[in-house]
């Protein structure tokens, strides 16, 4: 458990995003945000796209880690 959230926790590090900011973006609790970058519930797919997306709004740049942070070395070779 928790790949998707050990992949927000870094991207939310390095660009400095807070939990708030994505959590107001998605339209979603703070406490979902911190449920997820702690491990303590894994997001479904459906969600994983959601996080994807509220990312890209606050910075193209963290969506595009978080997708390749939690995909792994497979969406480096594209």
């Amino acid at each position: 458990m928790g790949k998707a959230g050990k992949a927000l926790k870094q991207v939310l590090a390095t660009y400095d995003i807070n939990q708030n900011q994505l959590a107001v973006i998605m339209q979603t609790g703070r406490s979902n945000v911190h449920r997820w970058i702690n491990e303590i519930t894994d997001p479904t797919a459906d969600v994983v796209l959601e996080i994807r997306n509220g990312l890209d709004k606050i910075n193209p740049n963290a969506a595009k880690d978080f997708i390749s942070l939690y995909l792994g070395d497979s969406a480096e070779e594209d």
